[in-house]
């Protein structure tokens, strides 16, 4: 009997997140000492993997996976620290991550990917071409970033809240203004997610995206397509910026969506990835 009534709409979220990945098959890949959760759907070498953001997990793509499992083998995973990989108190760094996908496909017997990361799974596909290249066919970028956002100052002083004991409080506002457009179901998925992250891990990695270092302008030099979110957010040079990255640059500005831009228009984001790969001549 469920005796707080207040808890169950997520419980009907988390429900048909489950029924979304009912054909989807469940795994742990070993990373070390610890268990790395993912989902595979279809057979191959090569491989689609989705790489989620901050405080995030693979639920986010419930849209994507039956879709492009159609084109190609799809694997979509939770990043350590997240969802329902395991959970240890270390550095969650994006050399950690990029680790974490190595071990999945590994374990998946999956030898090349077109690896996508949303918002901090940027990065993390980035650190991944960097240090597996001849693994990576190429990337795609979902509303983020390959170089630092501000000052370092201004970095703390947004992180500062994440750091205190009200940091639920600071997570929900700042998710609030980064899922405007999505639906209630959706805005509480990126909510229960966000608080269910230990508040170590969400601190460690944010501050892991904070290091300069991470940022160094060496080449990526597979093709790389990028789908942002207009927002003042994004400087005026952003395109030519990636473009001096990636000189195989396919780019896109949408307006009128979130930071969950996939979320937002599902439909549309799967054309314009299998259009990418279609040019590109990729997973064929």
């Amino acid at each position: 009997m469920i005796r707080n009534c207040k808890h169950i709409p997520l419980l009907f979220v988390l429900l048909l997140a489950s029924v979304s990945f009912a054909a989807a098959q469940d795994k742990y890949a070993k990373l070390g000492a610890n268990k790395i959760h993912y989902v595979s759907e279809g057979k191959g070498k090569d491989a689609i993997v989705l790489v989620h953001g901050w405080t995030c997990n693979l639920t986010n793509w419930r849209d994507q996976i039956p879709e492009f499992s159609k084109r190609a083998r799809v694997i979509a995973l939770d990043l350590p620290g997240h969802g329902l990989s395991d959970k240890p108190q270390t550095t969650y760094s994006m050399d950690l991550f990029a680790d974490a996908i190595d071990a999945v496909m590994k374990d998946a017997g999956v030898e090349r990917a077109v690896l996508v990361g949303h918002s901090m799974g940027t990065p993390v596909v980035r650190q991944f071409y960097r240090k597996y290249p001849r693994k990576t066919l190429a990337l795609v970028i979902v509303d983020g970033g390959l170089r630092p956002f501000g000052t370092k100052e201004q970095r703390e002083q947004f992180m500062a809240p994440l750091r205190g004991p009200n940091y639920k409080q600071a997570g929900a506002q700042m998710f609030a203004g980064m899922t405007a457009t999505l639906s209630e179901a959706d805005k509480e998925r990126v909510r229960s997610s966000f608080a269910s992250t230990p508040q170590y891990v969400l601190v460690s990695a944010m501050d892991a995206m904070s290091d300069d270092a991470l940022y160094a302008t060496d080449k990526i030099n597979v093709p790389v397509l990028a789908i942002l979110a207009k927002s003042p957010f994004w400087p005026a040079d952003t395109e030519e910026f990636l473009h001096g990255l990636a000189p195989d640059l396919s780019f896109q500005m949408w307006e009128g969506v979130s930071h969950f831009l996939f979320m937002d228009r599902p439909k549309e984001f799967n054309a314009a990835v299998i259009a990418f790969l279609d040019q590109k001549k990729l997973l064929q």
